[in-house]
């Protein structure tokens, strides 16, 4: 598992308007797309720079398909790259901060100790 790899997916995805779009449409789609042509690639380099060895597990990529943040969270994901890209996608479908107080409903289960969020 790799925290880092999903914290890049949110990360890349939210500030895409295009690519949140493309999320909100087909999410499993999407992460297919983005295992294959954007997880090894470099931030902020050269296209060219590319890794070569980051890929999601199952888990992770059932997780971001399903679009299921409680998920990601429990796997580690930050909680904040969750929350600001599925208030992009999902929050039009709902009143204002109705996404948001669902989001958070959906994880007062957990309880401390929180996982780890480091990468």
């Amino acid at each position: 598992m790799s925290k880092y790899l999903l914290d890049k997916f949110l990360y890349t995805v939210d500030r895409d308007p295009e690519l949140v779009e493309r999320y909100r449409e087909d999410p499993a789609g999407t992460v297919e797309w983005w295992e294959a042509e954007m997880a090894n690639r470099i931030l902020n380099c050269a296209s060219a720079e590319r890794s070569t060895w980051l890929e999601f597990t199952e888990d992770e990529r059932r997780a971001l398909r399903e679009q299921d943040h409680v998920t990601l969270f429990q796997m580690g994901a930050h909680p904040f790259l969750t929350l600001t890209l599925f208030i992009a996608v999902f929050e039009r479908d709902h009143g204002p901060l109705e996404y948001q107080k669902a989001y958070g409903k959906a994880m007062e289960h957990i309880s401390l100790p929180y996982p780890d969020i480091s990468t």
